[in-house]
């Protein structure tokens, strides 16, 4: 065979590769908007991506799997699931061809796969939406704002309905909270489409109304006048932190819970995923989704002291600097964050360390902490220098950490990255709050003594995991299948 005929093989099967990816996306849009079934693939969303991103998706999770994991299995599987009657549900489709791949002499064909794994999906209790509040709209805000409307689908979970805010409402000033959610330095550009409403004080987001209130105080609001009722609370202010403040927000008229998205005092500080179940959304009604620190590393330690013990260890995280550093050297109330932001390397504290015990307890007192911010906007790492009780190996720890970002209840909290080359800029936009640098991982010569990798992005990996415990305490968490 000659050079052109291999080429003209090649380029006639990258287009049936591509022709199905369009099939793909139809198939998985369809899911999500007649039925409210998202499909993932290895916890990676795939609403919204283009025919070349879908692909690169498939290459990541074959190379993770070891196993090929083709465009046209995901066909065969989304196929099937679109002709059984599932309820609404989070699916991973790459676990399920995964499996299929292991497990197909024992069925007829995709259909009759599916239906048996996915059969508990029909002992799902029905959902009751929830109204959302933002209160507050900074980084985090913004961000929760762009993925709650991104996914809002049929509306059959969470429905953002208004976002509060100090000052005077204006059209100069809509226009302005209009162009930041647009637009975003770091994130780019929201793929939705946002107007502005001046009669009404409101934003348009992808054709549905979202109120913007103005107020000082959260007991000066009656949500019921913009029909939210029972609604969930994000404070994204962090000018409230303990219960007493925070509960000012369920004196407001309209209001059920509320989720603080900072470390809170007095209230249950929750990493989704690792101690969420521990607290009874009946009976809880304030909720703090911890830092973007907590929640990167909490996973992986997790994971450590199940699996080995840890004895001590100390935490020295490498931080994206963030809004309360001053752009030149300037006055602050704390030491060293005063200096330029942009331009230095500034050593300060962190409670990480400590607070990781409020989801561990069986680590308090074993972790010492501290932060560097350094000159990048966003986009950290998380070293753990862990001393354990059990010896272990580098191939043994990376087999162990790829098992939990597999299977069990931390797969939407820790990626386990191959890459050689990884670098900050590269887990910008991961939605997973912990991601495993499998190639960094240091193992000393007694297999005690570990040094860990711990990437994450501090605001969007962060706000993926105050949407997901936004979800439990809601109560509209669908069936999902990991």
């Amino acid at each position: 065979m000659g050079f052109n005929d291999t080429y003209e093989k090649e380029l006639a099967f990258q287009a049936d590769r591509r022709r199905a990816t369009v099939e793909f996306i139809k198939i998985i849009t369809d899911l999500w908007y007649d039925k409210s079934i998202e499909i993932v693939l290895f916890r990676n969303q795939l609403i919204d991506k283009n025919v070349s991103e879908i692909l690169n998706l498939h290459e990541y999770a074959g190379e993770f799997v070891q196993k090929p994991i083709s465009i046209f299995d995901s066909v065969e599987i989304a196929q099937a699931i679109s002709k059984l009657n599932i309820p609404p549900a989070k699916l991973d489709i790459g676990k399920l061809t995964y499996e299929y791949h292991m497990e197909d002499q024992k069925y007829g064909n995709a259909t009759a796969f599916v239906s048996a794994k996915l059969k508990e999906s029909k002992n799902n209790n029905a959902i009751e939406p929830k109204d959302v509040v933002l209160y507050g709209f900074g980084r985090i805000g913004r961000l929760v704002a762009r993925e709650l409307m991104t996914r809002t689908g049929s509306g059959s979970q969470l429905r953002l309905r208004a976002i509060v805010t100090r000052g005077e409402i204006t059209q100069t000033v809509l226009e302005k909270r209009a162009s930041l959610l647009r637009n975003d330095s770091v994130h780019g550009d929201f793929s939705g489409i946002v107007t502005t409403d001046i009669d009404n004080n409101a934003l348009i987001i992808n054709g549905t109304t979202v109120n913007i209130i103005s107020a000082n105080a959260p007991i000066e609001i009656d949500y019921t006048k913009y029909g939210i009722k029972n609604a969930l609370v994000i404070d994204n202010t962090g000018a409230f932190r303990d219960k007493k403040a925070l509960g000012r927000h369920l004196k407001a008229k309209g209001i059920d819970k509320v989720l603080l998205t900072a470390p809170g005092k007095g209230i249950p500080n929750i990493v989704h995923g690792v101690n969420h179940k521990e607290h009874d959304p009946d009976k809880v009604k304030i909720y703090s989704a911890a830092s973007c620190t907590t929640n990167a590393i909490t996973p992986v330690l997790k994971a450590i002291e199940d699996s080995f013990g840890i004895k001590s260890g100390h935490l020295e995280t490498i931080h994206a600097y963030t809004n309360d550093q001053n752009l030149v050297d300037n006055f602050h109330k704390k030491y060293r964050r005063g200096r330029a932001a942009g331009l230095n390397m500034v050593i300060t504290e962190t409670g990480a360390g400590q607070a990781v015990s409020k989801a561990l307890p069986s680590l308090d007192g074993k972790l010492t902490s501290n932060a560097i911010r350094v000159p990048v906007p966003n986009g950290s790492l998380a070293i753990l220098n862990l001393q354990l009780d059990k010896k272990t190996s580098l191939e043994s720890l990376n087999t162990i950490m790829k098992k939990y970002a597999l299977e069990g209840d931390l797969v939407e909290q820790i990626k386990y990255e191959m890459s050689d080359e990884l670098v900050s800029t590269d887990i910008v936009g991961s939605s997973a709050p912990s991601i495993y640098d499998s190639k960094a991982s240091i193992v000393r010569k007694d297999g005690t003594n570990i040094i860990l990798y711990v990437w994450y992005d501090n605001e969007y990996g962060y706000s993926h995991q105050v949407i997901r415990l936004a979800k439990y305490i809601s109560k509209v968490r669908r069936y999902a299948y990991y």
